[in-house]
């Protein structure tokens, strides 16, 4: 049972949960997951199984999201768990205005997490921090979001916006429905969120924990392949001779000018694992698959 899974997070469960949950309807220790995801978002969190844990750093960063954008309102947490700070209504708003405020989002900006995060500054949780009632300076950061789309408007006296993202690895949605309303001078909220895409798995393949179990008791569950979400790689394939040698921890030379991690096979189709070409050498970073002689 080595590979990922593909699963679609129910409303009110931490990544964690999920996590924990797998475990123990596989019998499996080794379950981890990539790019976690609040509790109240719902939508794809890859899970990796087994050995496939080791690949979760290698995966693309690209995420994709619906989100509704409440406006008008101000939380302490950037979405609608936290407690009201202002609500103040705002009919008046205009969409056009609002299209315009979203476009200074597009490219590459400055963002700063919201104060109830994972993120952790000397060794804490941020969100400890803010429950703790301590104030610190969350450190701002560069995110990259590609595409903004507007899916729907909902007018009045606190309007609604659902939007479709497609963004880099370490985004806050929540940020971005808290900036949009300074802009905006209303204030704005995170009202639901759900994630379409992360690390290359879509949210119509993904599996809910009623059709892993229906799955699993029909012993049609298959894990995806280690490599399925590391396509973004290039490929280096190897004889069988260089690719022993390569899974012990030898380097192997190879005149390829990549200066990026790839994706080692041994004659097209056996997974080897995660190299990295420096100096002419290809160099195991991660080596998937062991030979038995």
């Amino acid at each position: 049972m080595q590979g990922f899974l593909n699963l679609n997070k129910p409303l009110d469960w931490t990544s964690h949960d999920c996590v924990a949950k797998v475990r123990k309807l596989l019998n499996m220790k080794r379950v981890g997951h990539a790019g976690t995801l609040d509790p109240k978002a719902t939508g794809v969190l890859p899970i990796a199984l087994g050995k496939a844990t080791r690949l979760l750093q290698y995966l693309p960063g690209k995420k994709a999201y619906q989100a509704t954008i409440r406006l008008g309102v101000r939380t302490t947490t950037d979405d609608l768990e936290g407690e009201i700070i202002t609500s103040t209504p705002c009919s008046g708003l205009d969409l056009d205005n609002v299209k315009t405020a979203l476009s200074q989002f597009i490219g590459k900006i400055e963002q700063i997490p919201p104060s109830y995060s994972a993120i952790q500054i000397d060794g804490k949780r941020l969100y400890d921090l803010a429950r703790k009632g301590e104030i610190v300076e969350v450190p701002m950061r560069i995110v990259e979001i590609s595409q903004i789309q507007v899916i729907d408007w909902r007018d009045g006296d606190f309007p609604e916006l659902d939007i479709a993202i497609s963004c880099g690895t370490g985004t806050y949605i929540r940020a971005i429905a808290r900036d949009l309303g300074i802009i905006l001078n209303t204030g704005g909220t995170l009202a639901a969120l759900i994630r379409t895409e992360s690390s290359s798995f879509q949210i119509p393949d993904s599996l809910t924990f009623t059709d892993l179990e229906t799955q699993l008791q029909t012993n049609r569950f298959q894990p995806l392949a280690p490599d399925a979400p590391l396509q973004h790689l290039v490929s280096v394939d190897l004889p069988t001779a260089s690719a022993k040698k390569w899974c012990q921890g030898q380097k192997i030379p190879l005149n390829l000018a990549i200066p990026d991690f790839v994706r080692v096979y041994e004659t097209e189709t056996n997974f080897l694992g995660i190299g990295k070409l420096e100096d002419d050498l290809l160099i195991p970073q991660m080596v998937f698959y062991e030979f038995t002689n």
